[in-house]
């Protein structure tokens, strides 16, 4: 069967991908060996952050919020988007010391949506913060939504654009074709002109079939939610010096990350928490929010993500085999990048460029040919 665009992946990159290629009016099947949303596009965070990003992401984090605006109108369902800040938090005069030459570094790359926030602002903020903290760096126009909705959602309104999938069986083999691309799944055969490998922590593997490298590593971050409590929280929190991703959700609960890793059944793929770090997320959590000392854990989780060793995706051209293009590798900081990259990978697919600049992605930076 014969498509326009073959993209592998069915996470929140392969499917904004995918959509926005439908939307150009070309035909596309995406291949996911697992189900949409099954891995770290569908168990992250959920951050919607331009915040404390590297620069090179900077420009694509905040194209992308403007997408995040009017996410639910976009995608016709229910995101569980909030535009309520991104906070990090400092618990001494080092952490504001470091907040204070990350606002200066960005100022003279001309950037200025980062404000630094004094003891009596954090308080204003978050009011329930510990006394020990004093102070802060706040992204106002951000916030967080819901990693499994948001994915779903971009699946769905890719299906009704009329995009294809095949779902449930891994790619074993690609290779040219007349055509293009062949690539095998299972005892099936699939052609296209074009072939765009999101395929997440897997990305790797897709790009040496057609001869890339990348040194990409699988880690399993963890997360955990807790029992319902009273409304506290208005913006997405982390700290300067120590692991934590802290928000609340619309139910009630709090959801708690920050890159502590479980660990990877590579066979089964799956992850599994580590009770260890797990509680070692709990007590950094009370001693930031005291009031949290008493609240139960609900459950618990990991994802399996993509790391790339300087921490920045893959997302560009193939050099080693023309027509395939790469966006992987997102490093635990993707979710929020989705819409964006979706729309750049169109752009690379039918324009031949993308309309921000994505040369510090690129793959040849770690020597691939």
């Amino acid at each position: 069967m014969r498509h326009d665009v073959i993209v592998i992946g069915a996470g929140i990159q392969g499917l904004a991908t995918a959509l926005n290629l439908a939307l150009r009016g070309r035909s596309v099947l995406v291949i996911e060996k697992a189900a949409p949303a099954r891995h770290a596009s569908g168990v992250n965070a959920g951050g919607v952050r331009s915040l404390w990003r590297h620069p090179a992401e900077i420009p694509l984090a905040r194209a992308s919020l403007e997408i995040w605006y009017d996410i639910e109108k976009f995608l016709g369902a229910d995101c569980q988007y909030h535009s309520n800040g991104s906070l990090r938090i400092a618990e001494s005069d080092a952490d504001v010391a470091a907040l204070e030459k990350r606002v200066a570094d960005l100022a003279v790359l001309g950037y200025h949506h980062e404000e630094l926030v004094g003891r009596e602002a954090l308080r204003t903020l978050v009011p329930d913060v510990a006394p020990h903290c004093v102070g802060g760096l706040i992204s106002r126009a951000e916030g967080s939504a819901s990693p499994y909705h948001t994915t779903w959602a971009f699946y769905e309104r890719a299906r009704r654009e009329q995009v294809d999938f095949r779902i449930g069986a891994a790619v074993s083999h690609i290779e040219r074709s007349p055509a293009g691309w062949s690539v095998r799944v299972g005892a099936e055969s699939f052609s296209a002109g074009v072939l765009v490998n999101c395929a997440g922590a897997w990305g790797d593997a897709i790009a040496a079939m057609v001869g890339d490298e990348a040194p990409l590593r699988r880690e399993a971050p963890m997360m955990m939610v807790t029992q319902r409590v009273p409304r506290f929280l208005g913006p997405v929190c982390g700290l300067v010096g120590r692991k934590l991703s802290f928000k609340q959700t619309d139910a009630g609960t709090v959801l708690i990350g920050g890159g502590h890793l479980g660990s990877i059944d590579a066979s089964g793929e799956v992850a599994i928490p580590d009770p260890r770090k797990m509680a070692l997320s709990a007590q950094t959590v009370v001693e930031v929010f005291p009031l949290m000392r008493d609240v139960r854990v609900a459950r618990s989780w990991c994802g399996i993500e993509g790391v790339m060793p300087d921490q920045l995706p893959v997302i560009g051209p193939s050099p080693a085999a023309d027509g395939v293009f790469h966006a992987f590798g997102f490093s635990a900081h993707g979710f929020a990048l989705g819409p964006i990259v979706g729309r750049l990978m169109a752009e690379l697919v039918l324009d031949g460029q993308a309309s921000l600049p994505i040369e510090p992605f690129a793959i040849e930076r770690f020597g691939a040919s």
